[in-house]
């Protein structure tokens, strides 16, 4: 029996789980599986404003990042992505560089050092990621993973990185003779983490004999709202898009109070997941503009403004008039490689910089490729997300208060959201609807 005081000792509430849910339970009680779980309740009780200012960096650089990628991919498009992920993959490259890149990575990703970083990465996984769902929250999940040619050897330090502060498991496969067996590996364990939902991360072709170094993330998110919409007041109105013409929709609506506020320009509706037993509080967060064809210049705030997320946020519960928000469901990939350079990420892909991750060789390391994948769906229940990231390698062949008044609120022309967590303010997906019937 344990002593008085051992930290292995446990209240009879926390012996209720699913670990031993029946008396029969106990006799095969598996004791480190029920300190890992009552750990990971005190770990989340844990502060997270701690994380605030390193987030507060990776947010600002979430919404510029978002504001290149709809600029140059999705000008005309549902869009969806989540910047957290490809951030994560970003900040382990950068853990493997040196000199120059390794400045340029610092600069790009606003960090001071990759300590900094891994740091970040790290806890963004253990506090921010824990699965919520035994807890009562949104169920979550989070997975780092690498996969390395057989030719090559991860050097000890970056090794040590990846599977201490990221948890990636390392696999060792043959690139030079099975690279689409290992294309498919990689796309297994991406559609796995996500719950089924993010298919074929890598394209055909794209992962070959000339490939040297594969490193990835895969996150998942399915919250419930802590007030549910009911489908029976669920009906069809029109969606104006912003061409001008309409299209017709399913529209919720709810007459209980809403946290929303009217900006300059824009309303901000804020629409809480349900939480657990824990200090996380997960929210979705969707901008509309007033004018119908406002959104561009919403666009352009959201990643030129520092802060503004955080300094455009809604209140307290109002009263609300008419309100409407559609259900909608987006898919949306890109090669990203593109969109780095553009925004001044150049030296990870050319050779030299990377010389930091491999034991040989690493000298003529270079980002071949950048593939990112997301999707959302928004219905009355709440809200189900799943975003995958993979960065290929290959080789160089040398706010105030609201006044108790109604306030209107119809999502009926496009629009930003975003869902992030409310207490760090860390950013998990960004996205921006301009057609509810266009997935």
């Amino acid at each position: 029996m344990a002593e008085k005081g051992s930290p292995n000792l446990f209240s009879p509430l926390e012996l209720q789980s699913p670990i031993c849910s029946s008396p029969e339970d106990f006799e095969y009680l598996d004791l480190d599986a029920l300190i890992r779980r009552r750990d990971q309740r005190k770990a989340l009780k844990r502060p997270l404003p701690i994380l605030r200012e390193s987030i507060a960096k990776q947010t600002d650089f979430s919404l510029s990042l978002a504001e290149h990628v709809i600029s140059t991919k999705a000008k005309d498009t549902n869009f969806v992505f989540s910047p957290l992920s490809m951030h994560v993959v970003l900040c382990m490259v950068a853990s493997g560089s040196s000199g120059p890149t390794r400045d340029q990575f610092l600069g790009y990703l606003k960090s001071k050092s990759v300590e900094e970083l891994n740091s970040l990465s790290s806890q963004v996984a253990t506090l921010l990621f824990a699965d919520g769902g035994p807890l009562g929250g949104p169920r979550l999940s989070f997975a780092d993973g690498v996969w390395v040619d057989q030719s090559l050897t991860l050097k000890p330090a970056f090794k040590e990185i990846v599977e201490n502060e990221y948890k990636a498991a390392s696999n060792q496969v043959d690139f030079q003779n099975k690279a689409d067996e290992v294309r498919e590996e990689v796309n297994a364990w991406a559609e796995k983490e996500t719950n089924g939902l993010i298919k074929d991360l890598l394209p055909f072709g794209s992962v070959d004999s000339t490939t040297k170094l594969i490193l990835a993330n895969a996150l998942y998110f399915k919250g419930t709202w802590a007030e549910k919409f009911k489908k029976s007041l669920t009906k069809d109105d029109d969606f104006f898009l912003s061409n001008g013409t309409s299209v017709r929709v399913p529209f919720m609506t709810s007459r209980k109070k809403q946290c929303i506020h009217s900006f300059k320009g824009f309303k901000v509706l804020k629409l809480p997941y349900e939480h657990g037993d824990d200090n996380r509080r997960f929210s979705m967060l969707i901008y509309l503009p007033n004018a119908r064809d406002g959104l561009p210049a919403l666009v352009e705030k959201f990643g030129s403004v520092p802060g503004f997320i955080q300094n455009h946020l809604p209140g307290w519960p109002v009263k609300v008039g008419d309100f409407r928000v559609p259900k909608f469901k987006i898919s949306f990939g890109f090669e990203a490689s593109e969109v780095l350079q553009g925004q001044g990420l150049v030296l990870p892909f050319l050779p030299g910089g990377l010389n930091e991750m491999v034991e040989k060789g690493g000298e003529r390391l270079k980002i071949s490729n950048f593939f990112h994948k997301s999707c959302i769906d928004v219905d009355e229940q709440g809200t189900e997300a799943a975003a995958a990231s993979a960065c290929l390698f290959g080789e160089c062949d040398s706010m105030g208060p609201i006044k108790e008044v109604k306030v209107d609120f119809v999502a009926d022309h496009p629009f930003m959201f975003v869902v992030r967590e409310d207490v760090s303010g860390a950013v998990l997906f960004v996205g921006q609807l301009l057609n509810p019937k266009a997935a």
